[in-house]
Parts: C-alpha cells; sequence; structure tokens
C-alpha cells in the first residue's frame, strides 16, 4: 500500500499523542507522570491558533511516521532578522518503516510550513538517532544551546 502524507487532525489526537509518548520513551524519557492532559491541551490550543503544524505518514489507517513545527517569535537578531523560528518536534517514524525515506519527507513538509510562516531558522534537540537525518538535511550543530528547568 502506498504511504500517504497528510496534516494532522483533531481526530488524530489520541494516536499522535501516543505515539508521541511512545516517542519520548523510546528517547530515554523515566518520568512517570501522565502526560496526555498536558499534550491534548497543547495541541488543541496550538492548532486552532496556528502556531503548530504536525504532518502524518500513513500506511492503510494507520500513522506510521509524525512530524512537528512549532512557531515561535523572539527579538530579531543577526542569524533570524525576522524574530520567526520554527522549533521542529515529534518527529518520529515506526521501527518496521525506517530507512524509507519517510522521516525524510515528514521533514521537507514541515520545513516548508516554517518557510511559509516566515521563519528564518529551525531548530531542535536532537535525538542519537534523529542526529543523521538532521545532519544530511543541512542543519548545524550549536555548541551553545543551554536551557535551564525550572
Amino acid at each position: 500500500m502506498a504511504i500517504v502524507y497528510r496534516k494532522l487532525a483533531k481526530d488524530d489526537l489520541d494516536t499522535f499523542i501516543n505515539i508521541r509518548i511512545v516517542q519520548l520513551r523510546e528517547e530515554g524519557a523515566k518520568e512517570d507522570i501522565d502526560l496526555v492532559p498536558a499534550l491534548r491541551d497543547y495541541y488543541e490550543r496550538h492548532m486552532s491558533d496556528g502556531s503548530i503544524v504536525s504532518w502524518l505518514a500513513i500506511d492503510g489507517d494507520r500513522i506510521i511516521g509524525t512530524s512537528g513545527m512549532s512557531f515561535v517569535e523572539k527579538p530579531p537578531y543577526f542569524g533570524c532578522p525576522s524574530g520567526k523560528m520554527g522549533i521542529l518536534s515529534s518527529m518520529f517514524t515506526a521501527p518496521s518503516y525506517r530507512r524509507q525515506g519517510i522521516a525524510k519527507e515528514l521533514l521537507d513538509r514541515v520545513v516548508r510550513e516554517a518557510r511559509e510562516y516566515g521563519c528564518g531558522t529551525v531548530q531542535i534537540t536532537a535525538s542519537d538517532m534523529g542526529v543523521k537525518l538532521y545532519t544530511a538535511y543541512g542543519f548545524i550543530h550549536n555548541g551553545n544551546f543551554m536551557h535551564y528547568k525550572l
């Protein structure tokens, strides 16, 4: 069966959220909290205001790949004069579908969305598994990235 690509719709949220949790666990998350309500709230709010877009890869009636791009704005700087940034997330392909170009196709689609939104840059905190894809696509490591947990 041919893989179909389409944007995430509200009717997909239950499955999408479950896939997101599987992805986070695969990447090493150990916390024992129910993340479903927070994820549902996030996606419902940001899908309705247009500040996030997600693309799905579907085989038959099964979602086998996901991607997401959140749009944020910060004061313009030389590396991003528009101040608009895309934050890439939720890049996941079901294990039996990996290495078939699905992640690259999903990445192409959300990067195109970021360009259309007016973003001057796209950022991601990449998993070990994703580094090869993002490097081949043209992403560059930024050794200055830091975070502070509140």
